[in-house]
């Protein structure tokens, strides 16, 4: 027998090997904990969920670090509850995208994981294969899997929310801006609005889910940029949780002229949890104070509002598509 393929006690040399790209790849849970991150603490309840969300997301990205095919991770997802399994998958997505960026190991891994239980999680694997955009160089972006038309541009709002998270001085207090940022079919600067959603997403982790800390964060950008990043508290605010029936109504009490903004935002989020299957009470909440309706009729106006989207050009699709969101909700009087 090739001693390569010898069975020891400790497992054979090729799960020896996996268990140790594992411990490489992944980041230290250490580094979901809002003391080391520097966040406001709200409460003991809020620091808990949110630093279980990065704690969750962080057990996928080791199972997809660790794994032998890309589906070979389904069932340690499947177990987790619905309230953090999306995270998990966000996680796990991002670590597929980090092996397809690797000069080695292979490619395809998000394709793969896509090809499986992933699809009713895309909008969270899309986002989580931005977290890998912002850890790769900017050489293996091309490696990355992102096919759809529409829902590639979440990878930005994946990349914007890394980047406030782990550099969260330049990018939420110092308000920094990407410049000549490269994407595809991005001729109108639609590309730093979808990051701006990402930064957005993010300060609601970075304020705590406390209302004040995360609108005065919002506040303090330049009003040009304060639509998007709204939007994206208020996506974060209805999928991730942490505040209660009254501090979500003081959050959009507080959004003033950019409600319509959080309620597009609270309908993404809605539309994620719809179709993984993931809805939880607290989603219902957020979309019955930002949506004025339940989950499902949330969705419901994102999935009407990509019906005949026309055709990249100077507007993207995806831009369109937030666009008719919005406008639905300001002319149901969510304003």
């Amino acid at each position: 027998m090739c001693p390569s393929a010898r069975t020891t006690p400790g497992g054979d040399v090729r799960t020896r090997l996996r268990q140790l790209r594992r411990r490489l790849l992944t980041p230290s849970m250490s580094e979901t904990l809002l003391s080391v991150r520097g966040f406001h603490v709200k409460s003991p309840q809020a620091r808990d969920r949110l630093e279980s969300i990065g704690r969750f997301f962080l057990t996928g990205y080791g199972e997809a670090a660790e794994a032998r095919r890309p589906r070979d991770v389904e069932a340690a997802l499947e177990a987790i509850s619905p309230m953090y399994q999306g995270f998990a998958y966000e996680g796990a997505a991002m670590g597929h995208a980090v092996r397809d960026g690797l000069p080695v190991g292979g490619r395809d891994h998000v394709a793969g994981f896509l090809a499986g239980r992933a699809d009713r999680h895309i909008y969270m694997a899309y986002v989580g294969v931005g977290w890998a955009m912002a850890r790769l160089p900017r050489m293996r972006w091309g490696s990355l899997h992102a096919p759809d038309p529409l829902l590639r541009w979440l990878v930005l709002d994946g990349y914007g929310f890394h980047q406030a998270y782990f550099r969260t001085s330049s990018y939420v207090h110092k308000h920094y801006v990407e410049q000549r940022f490269p994407w595809p079919g991005d001729r109108g600067g639609h590309a730093a609005r979808v990051i701006d959603q990402g930064i957005g997403r993010a300060c609601w982790f970075v304020g705590g889910a406390d209302p004040e800390v995360v609108a005065r964060l919002l506040h303090g950008f330049p009003g040009n940029r304060q639509a998007d990043l709204w939007a994206g508290a208020g996506l974060a605010a209805t999928y991730a949780g942490a505040a209660d029936q009254a501090e979500l109504e003081r959050f959009w009490e507080l959004a003033g002229p950019y409600r319509r903004f959080v309620a597009q935002g609270a309908a993404f989020a809605a539309a994620a949890r719809v179709r993984a299957d993931l809805v939880v009470p607290h989603n219902e909440l957020a979309t019955e104070v930002f949506c004025g309706m339940d989950a499902a009729a949330a969705t419901k106006v994102t999935d009407e509002a990509r019906a005949g989207l026309p055709a990249d050009g100077e507007t993207p699709q995806y831009a369109a598509w937030r666009d008719r969101i919005i406008d639905t909700f300001a002319a149901a009087g969510r304003v």
